[in-house]
């Protein structure tokens, strides 16, 4: 037993802050039928390389777990299968410009007036309400948008990205989150509503503390680095083979980081001797500190820390953290096989449940693999599947492409086609 068991999902969302909601209902046990525009699916099975099966890696980190169906909604056919969807559906999730499904005659009131149960999740650049509801909206606008990219940096550089599509992975978590909300509130009034998430909301809210600066003081933070506004020492330090870093929050703990580093004068100095000071005087400061740390190894630095348990830990590259024993341990490393393109590796799961725990239990699905399965659940005949196939209201990467089992194979030697 999975904790979203039963709960059936229409998925109509693509790319990434959609994706990765619907992928989080499914690891919890949620039926997810992801609806995909001919002739190639979700725009991101092409953004690449590298390549698996000729489906792009950034597909498959959002998208195990699914049933893929291919559905051309310019067919009134087409249209019909999936207000059968709907008319079944717990949840639909869609990550289009505000008022695009409306157009196409899925907007939330029609929806709702068909299924007054469903839940139906909107996604997008910057909300449905606001002077800004039309714009288009990618991550790396909202980065922007927000304030992120001018936090991220050192002072006199450029501003920079965050290196992962932090608003989008952060809208597609509230997504998940006001869907579980709204099922709840569900068990109560029988009735659905419009979650409606926005990627420049979503980025704005983890401004937290540094909103506040600006909030009560009217002046913007800058960009200092991996430095903290009010916190230090709290940062990244070059050891003589890499990068650590190290957060001391507390009294104690900078008492007892000093004495390990054979600075125990430090916590006595006038300049020092508190939080408030040691920010005023943090030039020199830093210049005292790097001195002993620069000497040491990444591990003589995080021997030390540890033995006096302050937090440390090494910068790692994505290579050395996904080979790390504790991800192992934690099984956030997770492999599955496909029937047509083999062995995939795959991020596992953060929420462990005690009781109900997720599972990654099926491989990312090529386009419209589940056309014949799904539609066959909904009552639809061997012959008229035949025949939408035919006329275009249905398409899948198989049909294009009847070697894909051949392409698969050759995609997991070579990852970039």
């Amino acid at each position: 037993m999975r904790a979203l068991d039963d709960l059936f999902v229409v998925d109509l969302s693509r790319v990434l802050s959609g994706p990765i909601c619907t992928m989080m209902l499914a690891d919890m046990g949620a039926r997810v039928i992801k609806v995909e525009p001919p002739p190639h699916g979700d725009d991101s099975r092409l953004w690449g390389p590298p390549f698996v099966g000729g489906i792009s890696t950034y597909f498959h980190s959002v998208n195990r777990n699914k049933k893929s169906v291919g559905l051309n909604l310019k067919t009134e056919a087409g249209c019909q299968v999936l207000w059968n969807l709907i008319e079944r559906a717990d949840v639909l999730v869609e990550n289009f410009r505000p008022g695009v499904l409306a157009r196409l005659g899925f907007g939330y009131d029609r929806v709702s007036a068909r299924n007054p149960r469903v839940i139906y999740c909107s996604v997008s650049g910057f909300g449905q309400t606001g002077p800004y509801r039309s714009r288009p909206g990618y991550d790396v606008v909202a980065q922007g948008e927000a304030g992120l990219m001018d936090l991220t940096g050192y002072p006199g550089q450029p501003p920079a990205k965050i290196g992962v599509s932090v608003a989008d992975i952060v809208a597609g978590m509230y997504a998940f989150q006001g869907i579980l909300l709204a099922l709840l509130a569900r068990q109560r009034t029988q009735k659905g509503q419009w979650v409606d998430v926005s990627l420049l909301d979503s980025a704005v809210s983890t401004l937290t503390f540094q909103a506040l600066i600006y909030l009560t003081t009217g002046r913007s933070p800058q960009r200092i680095g991996t430095r903290h506004p009010s916190i230090t020492p709290y940062e990244c330090f070059r050891a003589s083979d890499g990068f650590v870093n190290i957060g001391v929050t507390n009294q104690k703990q900078w008492v007892s980081f000093c004495n390990v580093l054979g600075l125990p004068e430090l916590p006595a100095d006038p300049r020092f001797e508190s939080m408030e000071q040691r920010l005023t005087h943090y030039d020199e400061l830093k210049q005292i500190l790097d001195r002993p740390l620069s000497r040491m190894s990444r591990q003589e630095v995080l021997a030390k820390m540890k033995e006096v348990d302050v937090p440390a830990g090494p910068i790692n590259t994505v290579g050395e953290i996904l080979e790390d024993p504790q991800i192992r341990v934690r099984e956030m490393i997770q492999e599955l096989t496909h029937p047509e393109y083999g062995p995939i590796r795959l991020l596992g799961i953060p929420i462990k449940l005690s009781d109900t725990p997720g599972a990654v239990e099926d491989p990312p699905p090529y386009f419209g693999e589940h056309n014949e399965s799904v539609l066959g659940t909904l009552g639809y005949s061997g012959e008229a599947i035949a025949d939408f196939t035919r006329d275009g209201v249905i398409a899948s990467a198989k049909a294009q492409r009847p070697s894909l089992a051949k392409e698969g194979r050759r995609g997991l030697r070579s990852t970039s086609e």
